[in-house]
């Protein structure tokens, strides 16, 4: 259904700004409502309603091509644009609906995990977080790019800390990721400064066309590209710049470790893109050696080492942390090999693992709310104990895998199928190793999970207690809807793979005709 021929003018004319808008109006308001319920239902209905306008904005962008957006009237570069095309469009998408989703998961979580008097502003700053993420991908001035990164990243600094409420080195964690996540920022802006040194503007399609007429430009240019690829390493957890991750995912409240380990990491990767692709050229002799040498290079190590960190991890939630490091490490492997097929199928990948990735957190979130189970040890006879919420545990880590039929699995083929005809053949090994140390570290739960008895408390052996309704429901939908990737239910696959491909066009400017690209 076409969500936006339902949709008034108005808002698809604004909608680019709307999105922006509205979360951070209602940040405000949040903030100070005193009904704890209310603030709730406030949230969960704006996240309603930013997904049913994203989907909207991307229908009606597939059907009329790139819409952009002047703030105030004034025409760029003179003055900000906001612009929704192929590139941008599914990840509105995507952090809407896990807005969305985590908000459903949210009633019951928030309960146990954040003190009462803490709610209203833990949902203020959520808001404030889908906003910074929002504005990050439809801005097109860099400057605003900083801005709303660093938007995204205070607030969530917040939540990360909320988390202090069931554990106390969430703030230990909160204020490791404060310090690397503002060195990236720096880092970033930086990058930014010296871009606006070498061509006078801030608009990026400007700077796009001022860097071509320079053929690259100076080595103002070059140092500039360096600050941002290492101010956006940071942000999306490229190997070895990762250490922040692993605590904020191990614990930040559930919810928002679910939403983050499927927005956050991915708003940078599409900056990522962004920036290297569109902004610079991998036809500047600078920008290939980087994408051959540190971007391609850092993903295979990245994808084995962070892997191997997450078979010797104790704790569950560390474990999932790590492998979120090496499977952007998948995504960096696309982007370095820069061809169309290989931009496709890491930008595929990109979505596929947040709905991977989100599925697994909520899930291992439902098991510290009845049991309060964080390590690997700790999941014996969970799948008589908690059968649903372990069954949607156990779909989500196959397709992690990359097993048949599953979501992962159609990313990790296009990834393959790319590098090896992109004269990277050797590369395709690496992945295969990938997979199989995933294969040990989900397996060894599993194992657990299955074949050990539950504990006894008293000398009787744990009762069944499964989740609530509330979080079963999301949970659930993020497995069947990896099941339905997999196997192209209702074309699920169709729709992202035609999304992906539409993405890597955009980037390369080179049409699709075959697994090279």
């Amino acid at each position: 259904m076409d969500l936006s021929l339902y949709m008034p003018e108005w808002l698809l004319t604004h909608g680019a700004a709307f999105l922006i808008a509205l979360p951070l109006l209602m940040a405000a308001i949040t903030a100070i409502l005193p009904s704890r319920k209310f603030v709730w239902w406030t949230t969960s209905f704006i996240t309603l309603i930013l997904a049913v306008t994203a989907l909207a904005l991307a229908q009606f962008e597939v059907a009329n091509g790139v819409s952009i957006y002047e703030m105030g009237g004034w025409a760029p570069p003179h003055g900000i644009s906001l612009k929704i095309d192929a590139l941008s469009a599914p990840l509105l998408v995507l952090i809407s609906v896990m807005a969305l989703v985590t908000m459903f998961y949210a009633m019951p979580a928030t309960l146990a995990e954040i003190e009462p008097k803490k709610r209203a502003p833990y949902y203020a700053a959520f808001l404030l977080c889908i906003a910074g993420l929002l504005g990050m991908v439809v801005t097109e001035d860099a400057f605003n790019v900083f801005v709303f990164l660093e938007v995204s990243s205070i607030s969530t600094y917040v939540l990360v800390a909320l988390g202090a409420s069931r554990d106390r080195r969430a703030l230990v964690a909160a204020y490791n990721y404060l310090i690397l996540g503002s060195i990236g920022a720096t880092f970033f802006v930086i990058g930014v400064g010296f871009l606006y040194m070498e061509t006078g503007t801030l608009n990026m399609a400007d700077m796009a066309r001022i860097l071509t007429e320079l053929d690259g430009g100076s080595r103002v240019s070059m140092v500039a590209f360096g600050f941002i690829i290492v101010g956006l390493g940071l942000k999306l957890a490229m190997f070895p710049l990762h250490t922040w991750l692993p605590g904020a995912y191990a614990y930040a409240p559930t919810q928002v470790t679910s939403f983050l380990a499927s927005t956050a990491t991915k708003a940078a990767l599409y900056l990522l893109l962004r920036f290297t692709f569109f902004v610079f050229n991998p036809d500047f002799a600078y920008v290939d050696a980087v994408l051959i040498f540190l971007i391609f290079g850092l993903g295979i190590v990245g994808m084995i080492f962070a892997s191997l960190q997450a078979i010797f991890q104790t704790d569950a939630r560390r474990m999932l942390a790590y492998s979120s490091v090496g499977q952007v490490g998948y995504m960096l492997l696309g982007i370095g090999i820069a061809t169309t097929a290989s931009l496709s199928a890491a930008y595929l990948h990109l979505i596929n693992h947040a709905v991977i990735k989100g599925g697994l957190f909520l899930a291992l979130g439902a098991m510290w709310y009845r049991f309060g189970i964080t390590r690997v040890d700790d999941f014996r006879g969970l799948s008589r104990t908690m059968p649903w919420t372990m069954g949607a545990f156990t779909l989500c880590g196959f397709s992690l895998i990359g097993v048949p039929f599953t979501a992962g699995f159609v990313s990790k083929v296009a990834l393959a199928q790319s590098a090896a005809a992109g004269g990277y053949w050797w590369a395709v090994g690496f992945i295969m190793i990938s997979s199989i140390l995933a294969v040990i570290y989900i397996g060894r739960i599993l194992m657990i999970a299955y074949f050990r008895a539950p504990p006894e408390i008293d000398g009787k052996p744990c009762v069944r207690n499964e989740a609530p309704m509330m979080m079963l429901l999301p949970m659930w939908a993020m497995a069947v809807l990896s099941i339905a990737i997999g196997m192209n239910i209702f074309g699920a696959s169709d729709i992202l793979v035609g999304a992906s491909e539409r993405a890597a066009e955009l980037l390369t400017g080179t049409p699709l005709t075959g697994i090279g690209g």
